[in-house]
C-alpha cells in the first residue's frame, strides 16, 4: 500500500466497525483533493474489498461572476435602497438612473419596490425610502454558498429565484459513503491472483489472501474479420449456382483486350460502348497480343462481311483497334474465352459436352458517380450451352435461378444487345416497394458470336446477368452505393450486419 491507503486503513481501524464516513470528510481529512482520493486510494482499495463505497448524489450550488459580484457589493435591490437612502433629498428615477448602472437600475428599482423597501411618487416621480432598516437575504445567502455549495438547506423557492436571476449554478455531484469492506482485516496482505503448486507444498495458502474470482467477467474480445455485405450476398448466389450444378469460371483479369472483351461478342468497333467516356484504357502496356489468328480472322470476316446467315456490319475492322488493352467491363468477356475453349475441347474430343458456367467478380465502367453508379461494380453472370436451346429454355432457367433468391413474379420485355438476339430484359415484382423493378438482362448469343469460335452448328448459348450492388442494398436498406461500396463505408456497420440468407421468408 502506499502512504494514501495506509492513512485511510488507519482512519478506519481508530473508529468502530461499523462507521460510515463520507469521501468528501475522509479526504478533507487526510488533505487529499476529492477527485483524486475517489480516483486512485478509493478505487484500488475497493477494488480488494478492503472498503466498500456506496454513491450519494448531491446537488450542488456554485456563484456565477455576477453572482459573486453581487455577495460583495450586495444585490441589486439593496444597493438601490442605499442609493434612495443616502441621498440629501428624494431623488427621481432619472437621477438614480444616471447614478447606477443599466442593470442595477432597472433590476433594482423593481425588486426593492416588489419588497416594499421604496415608494414612488408618481406626482413628482420621486423616490424615497419605505423602511429605515432592511436584511439583503439575496447577499447573505450568496455568502453562505460561497463557504458551503450544498443546497440541500435551501429553500426550492429561494434557490428557483437565484437560478432565473443567473446568480448560481446548479449541478449534481456524487460523493460516496465509505465504510470497511468484507476483506479489511487483509488490506496490508500481499493479495494472490491463483493458487500455485509451490503455496499447496509450504501449506502458505492457509494464512495467504486471494484475490476475488470474478466467473461473470467476459474477457477481451479476441480480434477478428468481418464479411462485407457484398460479400455475403455474393455467397448466397454462389451457393445458387453450384445447387444449379454450374461451374464457375476464373475472372482474375482485370485487365482484358479490346478484342475478348468486345470483337468476339459481335460488338462493332464504331459501338457507342467502346469510347473513352465508357471504357478505362490503359496507357502502359496499351497493346495486347492475341495469339489465336485463325479464330482473329474469322471475327474479322464476320464483322466485316458477315456469314451464318448474317451480313455483318460491312465496315473495315481494325486489328491494332482489337489489339488496345482496357479493363473489362463487363465479366462476359470471360464468358467468350471459356466458350472458345470450349470449343477447342470439344474438337479435341471429337463430340460436344454440354456445359453451364457462371462468374462473380468486378468490371470497370467509365460511369458518373452518384447514389446508384460506380466506377467499379460487380457483375453476377450465368450462361448455358447446349444443343437447340430456345428462348422457353432461357426463361425456364432464369425462373428457376430467381426462385431459389425468393423472386417469384417474374416479366420480360423485349431489349436489344449485340452479342445477344433475342434479347430480355427481367423484371420482379418488389412487394416492399409495390412495384415492377429491373432485376437483369438475358438474351441467346448470336451464331455471329459462335460459330467463328468453333461451336457445332446446333449448339445454342443462354446467358443472364445481373449487378451484386443493387439486391445487395435492397436486401440491406442501403440507399446510397457509395455507402456500400468505397471509401465512405462505414467500418462499424460492417461488424454488425446481419447473417444473408435468399429465398427465406424472416
Amino acid at each position: 500500500m502506499d502512504a494514501a491507503e495506509e492513512a485511510t486503513v488507519r482512519y478506519f481501524e481508530s473508529r468502530p466497525a461499523d462507521a460510515r464516513v463520507g469521501s468528501r470528510d475522509l479526504a478533507a481529512e487526510l488533505e487529499i483533493e476529492h477527485a483524486t482520493f475517489v480516483d486512485s486510494v478509493l478505487k484500488r482499495l475497493t477494488a480488494r474489498d478492503v472498503l466498500a463505497a456506496e454513491a450519494v448524489s448531491h446537488q450542488t450550488v456554485s456563484l456565477t461572476g455576477e453572482g459573486e459580484q453581487y455577495r460583495k457589493d450586495g444585490s441589486p435591490e439593496f444597493q438601490y435602497f442605499r442609493a434612495v437612502q443616502r441621498a440629501a433629498e428624494p431623488p427621481s428615477v432619472q437621477v438614480l438612473g444616471e447614478q447606477l448602472s443599466d442593470a442595477i437600475a432597472k433590476v433594482g428599482m423593481q425588486n426593492a419596490m416588489k419588497k416594499k423597501w421604496i415608494v414612488l411618487d408618481k406626482a413628482s416621480k420621486t423616490l424615497s425610502c419605505a423602511a429605515q432598516v432592511v436584511e439583503d437575504e439575496v447577499a447573505n445567502v450568496l455568502a453562505t454558498l460561497a463557504l458551503d455549495d450544498a443546497a440541500t438547506q435551501l429553500p426550492e423557492e429561494q434557490l428557483k429565484e437565484l437560478k432565473q436571476r443567473k446568480l448560481v449554478v446548479v449541478k449534481m455531484a456524487k460523493t460516496f459513503d465509505i465504510t470497511r469492506g468484507p476483506r479489511f482485516d487483509d488490506a496490508r496482505k500481499v493479495q494472490a491472483a491463483e493458487l500455485t503448486s509451490e503455496m499447496l507444498q509450504s501449506g502458505a495458502w492457509e494464512h495467504a489472501a486471494f484475490k476475488a474470482y470474478n466467473f461473470a467477467a467476459e474477457g477481451r474480445a479476441p480480434e477478428y474479420g468481418c464479411l462485407h455485405p457484398l460479400l455475403k450476398v455474393r455467397e448466397q448466389f454462389r451457393m445458387i449456382f453450384v445447387q444449379l450444378g454450374f461451374e464457375e469460371m476464373p475472372t482474375d483479369n482485370y485487365v482484358e483486350s479490346s478484342f475478348w472483351n468486345f470483337d468476339a461478342l459481335f460488338q462493332p468497333q464504331q459501338h457507342p460502348a467502346r469510347d473513352a467516356h465508357d471504357t478505362f484504357f490503359l496507357s502502359s502496356p496499351a497493346t495486347a497480343r492475341v495469339e489465336e489468328e485463325a479464330y482473329l480472322e474469322r471475327v474479322r470476316e464476320v464483322h466485316q462481311s458477315g456469314g451464318y446467315g448474317s451480313l455483318g456490319y460491312q465496315y473495315k475492322w481494325s486489328k491494332e483497334e482489337a489489339c488496345k488493352n482496357i479493363l473489362r467491363t463487363h465479366t462476359t468477356a470471360v464468358s467468350s474465352r471459356m466458350l472458345y475453349d470450349l470449343a477447342r475441347q470439344t474438337e479435341r474430343d471429337g463430340h460436344f459436352t454440354p456445359r453451364k458456367y457462371f462468374s462473380i467478380d468486378r468490371v470497370f465502367r467509365n460511369e458518373t458517380l452518384d447514389a446508384t453508379h460506380l466506377a467499379e461494380f460487380h457483375q453476377i453472370e450465368g450462361l448455358v450451352a447446349a444443343p437447340n436451346l430456345s428462348l422457353a429454355d432461357l426463361k425456364g432457367v432464369i425462373g428457376e435461378f430467381f426462385k431459389r433468391m425468393g423472386m417469384t413474379k417474374l416479366r420480360f420485355k423485349p431489349a436489344h444487345n449485340p452479342y445477344t438476339e433475342p434479347s430480355m430484359e427481367i423484371f420482379s415484382y418488389h412487394d416492399g416497394l409495390q412495384k415492377w423493378v429491373e432485376v437483369g438482362n438475358s438474351g441467346i448469343f448470336r451464331p455471329e458470336m459462335l460459330r467463328p469460335m468453333g461451336l457445332p452448328a446446333d449448339v445454342r448459348v443462354i446467358a443472364w446477368g445481373l449487378s451484386l450492388e443493387r439486391p445487395t442494398m435492397i436486401m440491406y436498406g442501403i440507399k446510397n452505393i457509395r455507402d456500400l461500396f468505397g471509401h465512405k463505408v462505414d467500418i462499424a456497420a460492417i461488424r454488425v450486419n446481419p447473417v444473408c440468407r435468399m429465398g427465406i421468408d424472416t
